[in-house]
């Protein structure tokens, strides 16, 4: 496989004695389960449940690899940071390890938002890059994530589909954000989503951004107002499940 480097993609290392507990308490999954092999797509959120940053969390035996967005990689390690105190906990950068996809790489774990998003591993990275790749398929299936699309304290962490692509555990226990989040849950209050349209079919004022190379654009338009466009199955299904 050649150009399976995502460049667009950097990994920060939680390591320490508490490194588990540490963000056990922060982020919308459960890390004490989380397993070698098994990544989890999660959330950092503002108390009132509105995301700051998505990742993808890698087990690697006590330690936590966050497999983030590289041009948000130094803001959320001083996020972590200012959340650490005196806990034993190390925040930093990992070089020595990049993010890698392919449509079809069966011997390595499926991205775990959906299956169809192909399969991703962490290894020093190649020589290639296929970010542009990875995002024009990512985007076909209806998938959001990083700071353009989903935004910075804009976006309710339910609101940009984390429920159906497996981004909140709500057994897991408290974390930052967690009583808004369950309370839109239990109510079924998710009343509006991001969603991927045709550039053409862009709300200008429900905008979050733009693709002009690829024809498309993200809204976070009310759940009432897609009924119309051409969903993605996942997607289409979680509207269709929505209370009247």
């Amino acid at each position: 496989m050649a150009d399976t480097t995502l460049k667009d993609r950097a990994i920060i290392r939680i390591s320490g004695e508490e490194a588990r507990p540490f963000l056990q308490g922060l982020i919308t999954q459960d890390v004490l389960t989380l397993e070698n092999g098994t990544p989890r797509w999660a959330g950092l959120l503002t108390p009132q449940g509105k995301a700051l940053f998505d990742f993808i969390l890698w087990a690697d035996g006590d330690d936590i690899n966050v497999d983030c967005e590289a041009s948000q990689a130094e803001a959320l390690t001083r996020r972590l940071t200012l959340y650490r105190l005196r806990r034993k906990v190390e925040i930093g950068r990992d070089e020595t390890l990049a993010v890698h996809w392919a449509p079809d790489a069966r011997d390595k774990p499926h991205d775990p938002r959906l299956p169809e998003l192909g399969h991703r591993w962490l290894a020093p990275a190649d020589g290639g890059d296929a970010s542009a790749a990875f995002r024009a398929h990512r985007l076909s299936l209806g998938v959001t994530e990083g700071l353009s699309e989903i935004g910075s304290d804009k976006t309710l962490w339910l609101e940009a589909n984390a429920e159906e692509l497996g981004g909140v555990d709500y057994t897991k226990g408290c974390y930052v954000g967690q009583e808004n989040t369950a309370r839109m849950h239990y109510r079924s209050k998710v009343n509006r989503r991001l969603v991927v349209v045709p550039l053409g079919a862009s709300d200008p004022a429900r905008q979050m951004t733009t693709y002009p190379d690829l024809g498309l654009a993200i809204d976070h338009r009310r759940v009432e107002d897609m009924g119309a466009l051409a969903l993605p199955g996942w997607q289409a299904a979680a509207i269709a499940d929505a209370p009247a």
